[in-house]
C-alpha cells in the first residue's frame, strides 16, 4: 500500500487541504480535498525538492511547504 497523510498548503486566499500520497520511490503527489489542486514534487540530482507537474495557478512556495510536510511525515 502506498503511503499517505494529510496535508495542507497556504493558499491564496484560504489554506488549501489535501492528501499526499507517494507515487513512486521519492516522488509525492498532493491531491486537494476539492479537486482545486495537484502538485508532484521529487529530490533533484543535488537533493533540492523540485515541482515536476501540477495544476495552474501555481504559488512557488508550495514546492518548500509540501516538501517540509512530507519530511515530518515520512522523518526522510
Amino acid at each position: 500500500m502506498k503511503q499517505q497523510f494529510d496535508a495542507v498548503l497556504t493558499g491564496s486566499d484560504t489554506p488549501v487541504n489535501g492528501i499526499v500520497t507517494e507515487i513512486n520511490n521519492g516522488i509525492y503527489e498532493f491531491n486537494s480535498l476539492d479537486e482545486s489542486l495537484q502538485l508532484t514534487i521529487s529530490r533533484d540530482a543535488n537533493g533540492h525538492w523540485t515541482r515536476i507537474t501540477g495544476s495552474e495557478p501555481y504559488l512557488s512556495g508550495w514546492v518548500d511547504e509540501l516538501a517540509e510536510q512530507i519530511q515530518l511525515a515520512t522523518n526522510i
